[in-house]
């Protein structure tokens, strides 16, 4: 989910890039192989990273919201995406296989507690982890706070977005026969696991080119398509996952199960025109949470890389280093 179009303006907020001490390809079960990379200080504080999407995968430029002489850095490519095998894969991968993936990546490493940070679906799955191993988590800190509810897909995939991007929503929906616009989660899923590679390549590209559009508060809506493969990957495992609601037990799960962490420190960076994750789930979390504190980023959007989203999270981990 999560590109850069704003790096060369974000970048002065960044950390220097560092290399990884430590990379490897770890068998996490059911046939897949996960990405897991550390850099920074070995000694230093565990921070694990969650990447969007679900399906977007880690990079290098993720490395750098935290300060290498004190952070401990882990990050990995979720099931099916970036280096993690096999690719594009949705069999055996749900949210409740990631946030087992992450137990045993912890346990690999010998980490006690962590620091969880992750942006958009990294949010999700971060909230959701935290929830179900709540002693494990030091500190959260997220940003683009999506909620996996039936009103944010509404949202984004039933017109609401739409509305404010009229000419970019023509482009995502009329590759989709007008009778199937009731459900285009629906429509784009049978053509993404239709068995045909290059339809379901030309309907990925087309499902990542109307999020990534919208990404930056610079956008002018134009396309930038990424590699067929890396298109394909993302919008099938985020497809498969909004299909299935996030695989949570019911709608408003999340914000229903906040007593269980209710005392875990936490920052919440939101972009106020966050056209793919509303505001108004940030706000709604914040208000469950007594322990976390909202920071509104003003003329800002959805992306990582948003210079005021990435001035607030390196001011939000460097604040946590010296507590």
């Amino acid at each position: 989910m999560d590109k850069f179009p704003d790096q060369k303006r974000a970048v002065q907020y960044l950390h220097p890039p560092v290399d990884p001490f430590d990379q490897r390809m770890l068998a996490v079960g059911q046939g897949h192989q996960v990405y897991m990379e550390q850099c920074g200080n070995p000694d230093g504080i565990p921070v694990l990273v969650l990447h969007g999407g679900p399906g977007g995968g880690c990079s290098p430029s993720m490395r750098r919201y935290f300060d290498p002489s004190v952070y401990r850095v882990i990050l990995f490519d979720q099931r099916g995406c970036g280096r993690s095998r096999p690719h594009a894969s949705v069999t055996d991968n749900t949210t409740w296989h990631l946030v087992a993936d992450i137990e045993m990546i912890r346990a690999e490493l010998g980490i006690e507690q962590w620091i969880v940070f992750g942006g958009s679906w990294g949010a999700t799955l971060s909230l959701i982890y935290a929830q179900t191993h709540p002693d494990a988590v030091r500190n959260l800190v997220l940003r683009g706070v999506f909620l996996m509810t039936q009103s944010e897909l509404s949202w984004f995939y039933g017109g609401g977005a739409g509305r404010f991007w009229p000419e970019v929503w023509k482009r995502f929906t009329d590759i989709i026969p007008e009778d199937e616009h009731d459900d285009l989660i629906a429509a784009y899923n049978r053509r993404l696991f239709s068995g045909d590679i290059p339809m379901e390549q030309r309907f990925g590209k087309a499902w990542a080119a109307w999020e990534n559009a919208l990404a930056s508060i610079h956008s002018a809506g134009g396309v930038h398509e990424g590699p067929a493969e890396y298109a394909r990957a993302f919008a099938r495992l985020e497809n498969h996952y909004f299909s299935n609601a996030g695989f949570l037990e019911f709608d408003g799960q999340i914000l229903a199960h906040m007593n269980r962490i209710k005392d875990i420190p936490g920052v919440i960076v939101q972009g106020r025109y966050d056209m793919i994750c509303p505001p108004s789930s940030a706000y709604a979390l914040a208000e469950k949470w007594p322990a976390g504190e909202l920071k509104m980023v003003r003329n800002a959007g959805h992306a990582l890389s948003e210079p005021g989203i990435s001035a607030e999270l390196v001011r939000a981990m460097d604040r946590i280093a010296v507590q």
